[in-house]
């Protein structure tokens, strides 16, 4: 079994020694970084499975480096648990926003932070496997491990992008989303995806199912839905 590699990006050398240490007791392989600079450039390389992000660094923070990792579509899946010893929550939900995953102030329990290292990881491997199960839904079945879509048990061609709206929309029946919620579901593309370019998807694909297309259903001046 590979051990999962975490990242740990914190100018503090005590507490990065810390951390390592106890990680590294539990079975991680740890790789640490002291400036801003050399962690960014340290994760794109490296592609670890976490990244322990302190946000008060020297030269590049923790908020941008949060910020360029999560709009590379390379580096955008690496979860990241913020380290803050600021006391404004502002910077905590400015991190959050930007999609990190979890955050710990300082001082904190070495157990505590392996405890939240291990709860992500479950919440991310649940929520996989959630991802990669068959949808069936009237008389569509939706497989996304295969990126296969299949109407009365008859495979119909999509593109990647039209694969990605329909199993997004299918995953919540009866939920509304915008044009911009759908952007984000398929961010990471080298397509520039805009609200003009859903709206086309959205005919191709309902073009595409046949009768079946009309489970996507327009909700008027918000977006689209699957038919409950």
């Amino acid at each position: 079994m590979i051990n999962k590699h975490i990242v740990i990006i914190e100018d503090e050398v005590d507490i990065q020694e810390l951390i390592s240490f106890n990680l590294s007791k539990e079975g991680y392989k740890v790789t640490g970084f002291l400036t801003g600079e050399e962690g960014l450039t340290g994760v794109i390389e490296l592609k670890p499975d976490m990244v322990l992000l302190d946000l008060m660094l020297p030269g590049v923070d923790g908020l941008e480096i949060c910020r360029q990792l999560k709009k590379d579509s390379n580096t955008e899946h690496i979860p990241i648990i913020m380290i803050t010893a600021k006391s404004d929550e502002s910077d905590v939900v400015t991190g959050l926003e930007l999609g990190a995953d979890d955050y710990l102030s300082k001082p904190f329990s070495p157990r505590v932070l392996v405890a939240r290292i291990r709860s992500l990881f479950r919440r991310l491997k649940a929520k996989e496997v959630t991802s990669k199960s068959i949808i069936k839904l009237t008389d569509i079945s939706i497989d996304p491990a295969k990126f296969e879509v299949l109407v009365q048990s008859k495979p119909v061609a999509l593109t990647l992008t039209e694969f990605q709206i329909l199993h997004h929309l299918a995953q919540k029946p009866g939920w509304v989303f915008t044009r911009d919620q759908l952007i984000d579901a398929i961010r990471g593309e080298d397509t520039i995806i805009t609200d003009r370019s859903i709206d086309v998807q959205i005919v191709g694909l309902r073009k595409k199912l046949g009768e079946s297309g009309k489970n996507i259903e327009t909700v008027r001046g918000i977006g689209y839905r699957f038919k409950e």
